[in-house]
């Protein structure tokens, strides 16, 4: 949404303007290797107070803000399918016994009429996080509701939809109404403004912690040996490689082969510039994959909306002023974006008012801590011991996607007769299985 009358910039190549890890290259003359590859110079970790100014370099704010506008977007489609709104009536009925999430016995759903109202606010919090409209508020309406959903139900558990509310409980934190929201058109000191690295830190460290740890919990026997999707070979999205290799080892080296690479490869290619492109494609194709060949929602395209965040933070600033002039009065602003207090610009530029306080300390001290949060819970598991691989429960937080699968050996029906007490077996294929059923009818 563009603003009344675009705001005054800072300079087109500002002495400030440091290189954005993941974006393009620097300003500064003669960048060393480690500024090409990472963005920044080695020395400027080797002390906290440098650490905490490398955290609040300025960054344009415009990548952020479309990931935010698309996964507001992707998270209100998800409330009616994954979440369950439209099985509402059915999944919270009274007196219906739900499997409970292990650390939280106690948790009881609300009656079905205010289990709608919780709907209806996780949905209206989902469309303000879109439009960046009472950003804050909309943030906690949409994640209280959806925590509290989701820990509810101990079978709603997986691996994404705890994604989404880790990445719901980051947008919350960061400045992601600054480009293309409502609230930057009644509060100009917050629109277009830069937002601090640590705002793309954060979200860049989780993705690159979900595909890493995918890729290592994929070095299993069940999945190097071929056998974890091994039903897969046989789909027609496969069908190209087939014409060189055989169903085997189309499963063997293309799904399980593939898929263990690119995991363990793409946060590395999406971080350098030069590999970005490569790992754009071929992460487009394998999301593109996962949507046709299972169900799992707004998952792929959640994960493709990701990859925006790792290129220029500039992209879509770029992409509205290639729009012919008559498109662009409703476009987010192509200006550049104006200073803001919360980012360290070096020298005398300092931003509006004091900089370097607690409030800069501990956003930097956070983003390491939730970095190492994350690094530790997918082993974490020694903790909550009993509640891991086919007993689910904490499993979701592993990042263990695909790993393992399992087939029945047989199956046992059990019946009980409601007048005598006597209890029966029907094992279903038995020849003997109807005139079973045909005695059990009887019987009652």
């Amino acid at each position: 949404m563009a603003p009344p009358g675009p705001p005054a910039g800072p300079p087109a190549t500002p002495a400030w303007h440091h290189r954005d890890p993941g974006a393009g290259a620097g300003t500064e003359p003669g960048p060393g290797l480690a500024r090409r590859l990472l963005g920044f110079e080695l020395r400027e970790l080797r002390s906290w107070g440098s650490l905490v100014r490398l955290l609040h370099r300025p960054c344009d704010p415009a990548a952020l803000g479309a990931f935010r506008g698309a996964f507001g977007l992707l998270m209100a489609l998800d409330v009616p399918q994954e979440r369950g709104l439209a099985q509402l009536d059915r999944r919270f009925l009274p007196g219906l016994e739900l499997c409970r999430f292990p650390l939280l016995p106690g948790l009881e759903p609300l009656p079905l009429d205010w289990m709608y109202l919780l709907y209806a606010l996780m949905f209206l919090g989902a469309v303000g996080i879109m439009l960046g409209c009472c950003y804050r508020l909309s943030c906690v309406a949409f994640l209280g509701p959806y925590w509290y959903i989701l820990v509810l139900d101990k079978t709603s558990w997986n691996n994404h939809s705890y994604l989404y509310g880790l990445l719901g409980f980051q947008l919350a934190l960061l400045g992601a109404d600054r480009y293309g929201s409502v609230d930057g058109l009644f509060r100009p000191q917050k629109r277009n403004a830069h937002v601090p690295l640590w705002n793309y830190t954060l979200l860049r460290a989780q993705i690159f912690i979900v595909y890493f740890i995918a890729g290592l919990k994929k070095l299993d026997a069940d999945w190097v040996g071929g056998y974890s999707m091994g039903h897969l070979g046989h789909h027609w999205l496969f069908a190209p490689f087939r014409l060189v290799l055989s169903e085997e080892l189309t499963s063997l080296l293309v799904v399980h082969g593939g898929g263990l690479a690119l995991d363990l490869s793409a946060g590395f290619l999406l971080l350098l510039d030069a590999t970005r492109p490569l790992a754009l494609l071929l992460l487009c194709y394998f999301h593109a994959m996962n949507s046709q060949l299972f169900s799992i929602g707004m998952f792929p395209y959640t994960m493709l909306a990701t990859n925006g965040l790792f290129c220029h933070p500039s992209w879509p600033r770029r992409l509205c002023a290639r729009c012919p002039p008559w498109l662009r009065r409703v476009l987010p602003s192509t200006h550049p974006p104006q200073p803001s207090p919360d980012c360290h610009y070096g020298g005398a530029r300092g931003g509006r008012g004091r900089w370097g306080g607690l409030r800069q300390h501990l956003a930097a001290a956070f983003t390491l801590l939730y970095i190492l949060e994350q690094l530790f819970l997918p082993y974490s598991h020694f903790i909550t011991q009993g509640y891991n691989t086919w007993t689910q429960g904490l499993y979701g937080y592993s990042w263990d996607m695909m790993v393992h699968s399992r087939s029945h050996q047989h199956v046992k029906i059990t019946y009980e007769d409601g007048l005598s007490g006597a209890v029966g077996y029907l094992k279903p294929g038995d020849q003997d299985i109807m005139s079973s059923m045909q005695i059990f009818e009887n019987t009652i």
